[in-house]
This record gives structure tokens, sequence and C-alpha cells, in this order.
């Protein structure tokens, strides 16, 4: 090989199975319409924080509101996918489905598909958790939602937070900052193969972080030791100009692979309770 060519035969770089599988999920009618419910009540929320309407006109609207929430709540109730939202957890509920980097025994992973492609196969909602999580989620009204995508080695996340998540008049809130980053690094911590609780998240603010403007956030691994894992992220603006590429907030976490046990015990309980 001469100088300057890259080699041909270097491995593949991990895939997230969250981000795949989410990206693989069928587009069924019911699907669409959960997802054309979200985002309906995003629209109704950013507007609703920030009204100007008059007590007739918000009186009127809460009726309508109410009539909803009624029919809502005189519908079944339960959890209708597998595991559990969490993007940072979501791998210990396949990891009992995938074992070590491996699908079960009984699904077979065909020429040229990966693990991800032959879950989906096999089980066409086997990732729809990922539909209902609090920031990627399309089908969960309370996701900004973040559209997270792998580049290499690297899991990227590009947002707009709007007025819902206002902390100082008119940036984000830094709680909400810091919970997109756990989203992030727990996404990223997965590309080691394993599953991880975060032990410890470490926030730098470097600037506010403005609403309605363009984000992106970049996530990678930074090491592994036993069970811990370590990731790191940087959080930019996503637009062309003065600013643009601003460096806004950093971020590194720890993440601990937890009992799986224990786990299936908290899925359980929250089973139990959905269903009462």
């Amino acid at each position: 090989m001469s100088d300057g060519e890259e080699p041909t035969d270097r491995p593949e770089p991990p895939v997230s199975v969250r981000i795949e599988g989410l990206r693989g999920l069928p587009q069924t009618h019911r699907r669409a319409e959960l997802r054309r419910l979200a985002a309906a009540a995003r629209r109704l929320i950013e507007h609703l924080v920030s009204t100007t309407a008059s007590d007739e006109q918000l009186t009127a609207a809460a009726d309508q509101l109410d009539e909803v929430a009624a029919l809502f709540e005189s519908l079944p109730r339960g959890s209708t996918y597998l595991g559990f939202s969490e993007a940072a957890n979501a791998g210990s509920s396949m990891r009992d489905h995938l074992g070590e980097q491996a699908p079960p025994s009984e699904i077979e992973v065909l020429d040229g598909e990966s693990v991800v492609d032959a879950l989906t196969r096999e089980s066409p909602e086997f990732f729809a958790v990922f539909d209902h999580s609090p920031f990627i989620g399309l089908a969960n009204p309370l996701s900004p939602p973040v559209e997270l995508s792998q580049e290499s080695e690297r899991v990227v996340g590009r947002v707009t937070f709007g007025a819902a998540y206002e902390g100082p008049p008119g940036c984000v809130h830094g709680g909400y900052v810091a919970a997109v980053f756990d989203e992030l690094l727990g996404a990223a911590q997965s590309l080691a193969g394993t599953a991880g609780m975060t032990a410890r998240l470490e926030i730098d603010y470097r600037r506010p972080t403005p609403l309605q403007r363009p984000l992106v956030l970049e996530g990678w691994l930074d090491s592994t030791e036993g069970r811990k894992t370590w990731a790191t992220g940087v959080l930019r603006l996503d637009e062309p100009g003065q600013d643009g590429g601003a460096v806004l907030a950093e971020a590194r976490a720890l993440f601990v692979s937890f009992d799986v046990e224990r786990f299936r015990e908290l899925l359980d309980a929250r089973d139990r309770d959905s269903e009462d």
C-alpha cells in the first residue's frame, strides 16, 4: 500500500441500533397518526406558552381540550411497545435478544443484512420503543424532537428548541441542555456494545443556547474500562454567519452497565402501573 492510501479492510464502525432501528420502523397508519397527534400537541404547547389570546378564546380552547382529554381517558391504556424509551438504557432489553453483538439463535441474519435489519424483519415493531422517547420520539409530544444520525464513529443530533423550553429570556433552559446531552451521549456510549445508566454528567455552559435556532450536537466514545464507559459531546449553532459553529456547551458523561435482572423488575413494575 502506497503512502497516503486508506486501508481497504478497515472494519466498519459499530452501528447505533436506536438510530437504525427508529429509521427502519414501518410507516403504518397507526404510527403516522400517533406522530400526527404528537406533532399537533407540540404545536399547541408552542403557542400555549406564548399566547395573547383573550379570556373568552382561552375558555373556548380549554373546553375543546377537555373534551379531547376526556376521550383519551375513556380509551384503553397500556404500553404498546417493547422495552422502554430512554435511549441510554434501551440496549438492555435488546441485549436479552442480541447477546454479545449477535441476534438470538432463532433469528437468521441473511447475507448483507445487519442485526438491526434481521430483528426488524422478524418483528417490524421491535424498535417502536424509540418512537416514544422524550427526546427523539416522533410519537411523544414532549420530544423537541432531536433528529439523530450516525457519522462514522460519532452520533450527531440536530434540534431546534421552541418557546416551551425557555429558561433565560430567549434561551434554552440549562436543564434541557443537560438532558439532551444525556440522550446524545447515551446513544454514543451504546456504540461500545454495552448498555449503561448515567452515573455522572458534567456540563460546561460556554454561551447561552438560543431558542428557535438550529443546533447540532456531536457525541463520541472516550474510553471503556470494565463496567464503565465515558463519552464526550459538544453543542454548537448549526447555521452560517458570524456565530455559525460557535460552541455553546460541552459535556462528558460516565455510564455504568447495570444488572439486567434489576432492570427487568423495573420494566415489569412500569407495565403493571400502566395497566392500573
